[in-house]
């Protein structure tokens, strides 16, 4: 059947159907075969069948398992043919609870045989098969036993119930009938209703609760856990098969009607069904005397159409009860495991086929289908059921050992003894069946419990055989020792076979009982099921349910016929694949909602929202009367805690409600085994809730590239915690580790790009400041103001869209730390350094440009004349002195950002920074510049301030060009610190260039040149091997004999801003950790700067009144 089923798919299935199937060149030649079938005439139709013969070897080659698969088929048919004449001849008469395995194995070959036939007829592409067919008699030129049994079927393809399967089951009709109508005595009784088994209280372990230690018993054990739906079949086919007795035998014909008042349609296999009302009928209607089975079967569809939903419905909810009952009491006490093993087993069986009639019915409805019908076929509570079902399953395996203990015990202890005492008191016994039982005796004395410690594996397999065999020697009519006369022998020893199955084949019995592989080939309703279940808040827990059904699929291939695994397979790894990853998808939307939730309530605890708060408690104060009516007071922060009713439900509540409820299901299993590939739905929760976290926190920055606005640090910081504070709660409900999400998340948030090449915030603020904010700086609209310790907007026409302030001041920086970690500040830095690298190298162009004359000033900073007209003669001196502010400006943010980091360090990881300030600190002078480098990138790393800043040393050591010796850079760098020096006296004619005591610098930014020259001077005097503080004294001297000429000068515009230029001197020195105001003071009088201050300190008290 699953050959068939396979022929089936692929020849049906377009994107499957082997390509020469559909090559044109054979297009003609298939269907006049086809047409032709089963005479094909070859000599004159040579010009048709050209084509085929051209390819003949080909085909074959590639069609040859296809037509071995086909003809093996009816090998089954002179075996089938060879039973039933046996099963007549034995005469056979025992019923089927007594004779459980052979009466089983028979009704199962007569049901399988007739739904082979029955499935080849209904097959789409049976002129395929035809053509296979052909093909075979072309090829081997012969024809076997096979072809000519196929030949004849294909031609009854009309009704093979009538021409076909009815003739060959004539003469087994008696052994069928009666084997059929053995089944009143279990098929009734487990085909009750809901109240029935409620009234009974069925599956309940709590409803006796003194005999709840008893072990479960029944005189028909193999039989409660039977498939319902298999007995069914034998019933309705059966019947049809043996069809007279209907009319002769009124307990036949009131078991046929109840099997089919339940369904409206069988299965065949797998997905494929069969309409039994309508093929029955079809079968009556040409039978004489068969109008009243006409409308018994009419009235069984009306039946099965209007009450069969509502009578699963309500079973299917009695069983999620009666399951759920079931699966809580075992997980508290599964030892009970042992004793109501039989129950667990009916539980699972129960479901199963509730489940199984759900899904063929859902997917094959009547056309003429009432509304209740329908009704009654909605799957939204399925989860749950499937759910307990899984719950019971994993029982079973945990406990195990459990319960092979006590069915060892059991065995050994109890049945071994009965069942000796039962072979004692027998009046006859054959000696082979003396010898079978007492085998059974032997063996099961021979077991103790510690074959179960020492884990020993148990085979009955062989027991079991032995006990179908004596059933088969003992039901014949010239038996011996007939089991009709010792039937508490039969029971005893069904009861046995049912223990050892508890001892060595717990797996197969929970495939025989609850295996629903049959999902895997109703995928479309398996995936609407699932969504279903995610929507329905109350149902979302049970959704592990489905990626769980995904590792049944295996167990329904089939080992001769191997091709289907892999289909198979990768149908199982798809759809858990999938719906492990719906569930997370589903899980991080409610996080996500959660935590959107969550930072807007943080956002309303900002500062800048206790503004409008304040302004009306200070109206308030101030008792001003107006004449409007006061604007509604604010809801405070904290107002949506109080709650006044704990009905009301709010928004927030909901969404934890379906979150705990779905990471119950994510949390439910570590991991699963499907199609030996692991599968761990926690690490599908982990990786989405890793992407999203890593979306949500560049999202938050709410960056505009076209506006260039970007959120505040302190304020993104504010909704990352928020964020991570509800992420940190998930811990609370599935185990994974957030802490590695953290980690994993933010150490990526701290590089350019994350791991998905996509920005991230080190990249998007990195850019905001040094493009927007540093740019607006060098254009004259912001000044960085040292008091502060901020850059802060100027008055200017245009308005900036954005307040420098809320973006540089001391709280911003150290935000922007605490975002961008120690990793994040150090690629801003090293940015920061790119564009000084840049500046410098035009700089050098600049001094390349002048540097005769620069060369010339080098030695003649004592000759005022020479020096006034060597001056003169230099070009781009403003030039040289805006990229030198704009590195300052730039090394100014720098130390701003520094010094935040090692505020969030030092409060992050104290010890570690004070031992890093150690190292830095007690460096020796004299130790080796590459060593103290290493130490003084440490340092920098932990944000701590450096002599010589490494950042700065490496971007412009890459800046070294091949065609300029060292030397001739060496005298290059010199000379840009003599353009700088004696350049300074310029300065003194802006107007912007005076100097405010109340932000301790110049609006133009020119105080930010003392931070540029000596880092400047200390990062090239290092690259070059330089003494440092020689050409600061050098740079000292020449800026101090510079400045001094501007005293003797009268024009007042020349020196408009005289003494707040004087300054820059003392800014120098003590920026410097090489010169100290001794050296200044041999240069520049110290009365100067004493003036210089005074002066500009009286100016900007004029200026402000």
């Amino acid at each position: 059947l699953s050959a068939i089923y396979n022929i089936a798919i692929a020849c049906g299935d377009p994107k499957a159907k082997p390509s020469y199937l559909i090559d044109k060149n054979l297009e003609s030649a298939v269907k006049f075969i086809v047409r032709k079938f089963p005479a094909v005439e070859t000599r004159n139709n040579n010009n048709i069948l050209m084509e085929r013969e051209k390819y003949q070897s080909e085909l074959i080659n590639k069609s040859v398992m296809i037509l071995y698969r086909i003809y093996s088929l009816f090998s089954w048919e002179t075996l089938f043919c060879h039973m039933a004449f046996t099963a007549i001849l034995c005469n056979v008469t025992v019923p089927t609870p007594m004779l459980f395995n052979p009466i089983r194995s028979c009704e199962h070959i007569d049901i399988w045989y007739t739904t082979k036939i029955l499935f080849i007829s209904s097959l789409k592409e049976h002129s395929i098969i035809r053509y296979y067919n052909k093909l075979y008699i072309f090829s081997f030129g012969f024809v076997i036993i096979s072809v000519l049994r196929l030949n004849y079927m294909l031609t009854e393809f009309g009704n093979p119930l009538k021409k076909k399967i009815l003739q060959e089951f004539c003469g087994s009709n008696l052994s069928l009938s009666d084997a059929l109508i053995s089944l009143q005595m279990v098929y009734p009784r487990r085909n009750l209703s809901a109240d029935q088994w409620r009234n009974a209280q069925l599956l309940s372990l709590i409803s006796a609760p003194s005999t709840m230690l008893n072990p479960a018993q029944s005189d028909t054990m193999p039989c409660e856990y039977l498939s319902l739906d298999a007995m069914e079949k034998w019933i309705i086919f059966g019947f049809i098969l043996c069809h007279g007795i209907l009319n002769t035998d009124a307990t036949a014909l009131n078991l046929w009607k109840l099997a089919l008042q339940s369904s409206s349609c069988l299965s065949l296999f797998r997905d494929e069904v069969f309409h039994i009302h309508k093929a029955a009928e079809d079968l009556f209607v040409n039978i004489r005397g068969y109008n009243k089975r006409i409308n018994d079967i009419r009235e069984c569809k009306e039946a099965a159409v209007s009450h069969a939903g509502s009578m699963h419905r309500e079973r299917r909810k009695f069983l999620r009860s009666a399951l759920k009952e079931l699966a809580t009491v075992l997980s508290d006490q599964p030892g009970l495991l042992g004793p109501k093993a039989l129950f667990v087993f009916m539980a699972l069986s129960f479901a199963r086929d509730e489940i199984i009639w759900l899904l063929r019915h859902a997917d094959n409805m009547p056309k003429k289908s009432a509304d209740d019908f329908i009704d009654n076929l909605k799957k939204r509570h399925i989860a749950e059921l499937i759910f307990y079902m899984e719950e019971l399953r994993a029982h079973v395996r945990k406990y195990g050992p459990v319960m092979q203990r006590y069915y060892v015990q059991y065995l050994s202890g109890f049945d071994a003894v009965v069942l000796n005492e039962l072979v004692q008191n027998l009046s006859v016994c054959p000696e082979d069946e003396s010898i079978i039982m007492s085998s059974f005796v032997n063996t099961m004395t021979s077991l103790s419990v510690k074959q179960v410690e020492d884990g020993e594996v148990f085979d009955f397999r062989g027991m079991r055989l032995d006990w179908f065999r004596l059933q088969a020697y003992t039901s014949v009519s010239k038996a011996s020792l007939s089991l009709a006369d010792h039937r508490e022998l039969g029971k005893m020893m069904n009861t046995i076979i049912f223990h050892t199955k508890m001892v060595d084949s717990l797996v197969e019995m929970l495939v025989e009982t609850s295996d629903l592989s049959i999902f895997c080939f109703y995928s479309r309703a398996f995936e609407k099921m699932f969504q279903q279940c995610l929507e329905l808040p109350s149902q979302s827990r049970y959704s592990i349910a489905f990626p769980l059904l995904c590792t049944h699929f295996m167990s329904c291939t089939h080992e001769l016929c191997p091709e289907e695994r892999h289909h198979i397979g990768d149908r199982s790894l798809s759809l858990c694949n999938m719906f492990l990853d719906e569930m997370a998808k589903q899980a991080r939307n409610l996080i996500t909602d959660i935590c959107t939730e969550q930072c807007t309530l943080s956002d309303q605890l900002l500062p800048k929202h206790c503004a409008k708060t304040i302004s009306q408690a200070v109206n308030k104060k101030s008792k001003k009367q107006t004449g409007k009516k006061g604007e509604p007071e604010r809801e405070k922060p904290g107002v949506e805690s109080m709650r006044k009713n704990r009905l009301v439900v709010t928004n927030l509540d909901k969404l934890h409600t379906a979150l705990s409820e779905l990471c119950f299901s994510i949390n439910y299993v570590p991991n699963m085994v499907v199609w030996e590939h692991t599968f761990t739905p926690r690490e599908y929760l982990t990786s989405h809730l890793e992407i999203r976290f890593t979306k949500s926190i560049v999202g938050m920055t709410m960056y505009n590239q076209a506006t260039q606005e970007i959120a505040k640090p302190s304020e993104l910081l504010t909704s990352v915690r928020a964020y991570m504070t509800v992420l940190q709660s998930i811990e609370n409900y599935v185990q994974i580790d957030i802490t590695r999400v953290f980690n994993n998340v933010l150490l990526q948030q701290t590089q350019h790009l994350d791991s998905h090449g996509e920005p991230t915030i080190t990249s998007l603020y990195t850019n905001w400041y040094l493009e927007t904010l540093l740019r607006q700086v060098s254009n004259g609209h912001i000044a960085y103001f040292p008091a502060m310790k901020a850059f802060v907007n100027l008055p200017t026409e245009n308005e900036l869209t954005f307040n420098a302030e809320e973006y540089s001041d001391i709280s911003e920086m150290r935000s922007l730390s605490e975002l961008l970690g120690p990793y994040g500040m150090k690629f801003l830095s090293e940015s920061l350094m790119w564009h000084i690298s840049s500046q410098v190298a035009e700089l050098k162009k600049l001094v390349v440009e002048n540097v005769d004359v620069l060369t010339q000033m080098r030695t003649s900073f004592d000759k005022p004349d020479q020096m006034a007209a060597l001056f003169k003669r230099l070009s781009s001196v403003d030039s040289v002195l805006k990229r030198m502010t704009i590195i300052g400006v730039i090394l100014s943010f720098r130390s701003l950002a520094q010094e935040a980091l090692r505020d969030v360090l030092s409060y992050h990881i104290p010890f570690l920074v004070s031992s890093i300030e150690d190292f830095k600190d007690h460096i020796p002078r004299e130790t080796d510049m590459k060593v103290a480098m290493n130490v003084y990138e440490l340092s920098s790393a932990a944000g701590l301030p450096c002599e010589i800043d490494p950042a700065l040393v490496v971007a412009l050591s890459s800046q070294k060009s091949e065609n300029i010796s060292p030397e001739e850079e060496y005298k290059i760098a010199c000379l840009l610190m003599v353009f700088v020096a004696v350049s300074l006296p310029t300065l003194a004619s802006n107007v912007m260039s005076q100097y405010s005591p109340a932000i301790e610098g110049h609006c133009n930014n020119i105080h930010c040149l003392a931070k540029a020259i000596n880092q400047i001077a200390a990062a090239l005097f290092t690259i070059h091997k330089g003494s440092i503080e020689d050409r600061l004294k050098e740079f000292l001297a020449l800026a101090s004999s510079s400045l001094l000429k501007i005293g003797q000068e009268t024009d007042k515009t020349t020196t408009r801003n005289r003494e707040s230029v004087y300054l820059l001197l003392d800014m120098i020195v003590q920026e410097s950790p090489f010169l100290t105001m001794d050296l200044l003071e041999s240069c520049f009088p110290y009365v100067l700067l004493r003036n210089a201050y005074h002066a500009v300190y009286k100016q900007s008290v004029t200026s402000s009144a």
